[in-house]
């Protein structure tokens, strides 16, 4: 997927149908000159339905086609008809995506699950027909209910990525180097801060047929979640990931307090993060000699007593198997 077709934030119109109106109609046939009213429903109209697809990624469908109109429930008619239901239009998001009303910000639901549907705006209810007002004293009302008018309403469409694995790190740590690696994903690469604006994910290959969901998540500021740089923009794709892999370059000049840094952010963006499973990656550990790297572990067996790490290079492809492996066994622990 490129850079520019994941839109993850869209603004929707939408509207339901209006109910058709309820018949006003008496009976006439040969020999029965007063059979009655028998004025049929109208119809409901159309709904407007959030429905999520497993196939979508993103939310770019919605960028330039913004209005979506149900369609009208048709009036009753004679001999007790019903009038046709108003065509429901479906809105297929991703999963993992939030719907908002836009003037109150509230969360309305969240679509999670494959084919999951919701209703966004109920269709108006059809009118009755004049045979439901008969009575004793009532045996030939002229008059039926009338339709009730659909809803309009704008809403947000706020897609949180719903992946296995959310690569953490400050920007140009070598996030998108390793997903162009391990997956078939072609993020853009360069050697400068923020080279990735927008997620990029690729599914991992692994053993025996097997696969999950990688995330490479635009880099972490300090600051960010105050909203500083990108801030919330990509913090809130954090929050789907089921393991977060933190990639910390191994020419970094204090890697235990980069972590800290990264973990910081997390917390005070929302403290539920830091539940999750974590491992840490040292990025670009090609440039280093044997006698280094055992010089950096003996620190880092201190600084991550809890937390477990490894060595890798995305360039010279050095432990990118044994990430794998670890990655699969927090997944499936």
């Amino acid at each position: 997927m490129t850079e520019g077709n994941f839109v993850d934030y869209v603004k929707v119109n939408l509207a339901s149908g209006n109910g058709g109106k309820g018949s006003v109609h008496l009976h006439r046939e040969k020999y029965i000159t007063k059979g009655g009213p028998d004025g049929g429903d109208g119809g409901r109209g159309g709904h407007v339905i959030a429905k999520g697809n497993k196939n979508l990624w993103t939310l770019v469908h919605y960028k330039f086609k913004k209005h979506f109109k149900a369609g009208h429930g048709e009036h009753g008619s004679k001999n007790r008809s019903t009038g046709a239901d108003g065509t429901d239009v479906y809105i297929e998001v991703p999963l993992g995506t939030i719907i908002r009303d836009t003037d109150t910000n509230e969360v309305l639901f969240e679509i999670t699950d494959d084919q999951e549907e919701k209703i966004v705006l109920e269709g108006g209810k059809g009118g009755r027909g004049n045979w439901h007002f008969k009575s004793s004293t009532n045996q030939t009302p002229r008059y039926a209910q009338p339709g009730i008018p659909g809803q309009e309403a704008q809403v947000t469409l706020e897609l949180k990525l719903l992946a296995d694995v959310g690569l953490v790190g400050f920007p140009n740590a070598g996030k998108s180097t390793l997903l162009s690696v391990m997956t078939s994903a072609k993020p853009k690469i360069a050697d400068y801060e923020f080279t990735t604006l927008k997620p990029n994910l690729g599914i991992v290959q692994y053993r025996d047929f097997r696969s999950f969901v990688m995330a490479d998540i635009p880099g972490i500021i300090e600051g960010a979640a105050e909203g500083k740089g990108l801030g919330h923009y990509f913090l809130r794709h954090i929050e789907r990931n089921a393991t977060l892999l933190f990639l910390i370059p191994a020419d970094s000049n204090d890697i235990s307090k980069e972590y800290e840094i990264l973990l910081d952010e997390l917390r005070r963006y929302n403290p539920e993060l830091l539940d999750k499973e974590r491992l840490v990656a040292i990025s670009k550990s090609d440039m280093l000699d044997d006698e280094l790297m055992a010089e950096m572990k003996i620190e880092l067996d201190k600084d991550f007593e809890n937390v477990p790490y490894l060595f890798i290079s995305s360039v010279a492809q050095q432990g990118i198997q044994e990430l794998k492996d670890e990655l699969w066994k927090l997944l499936n622990e």
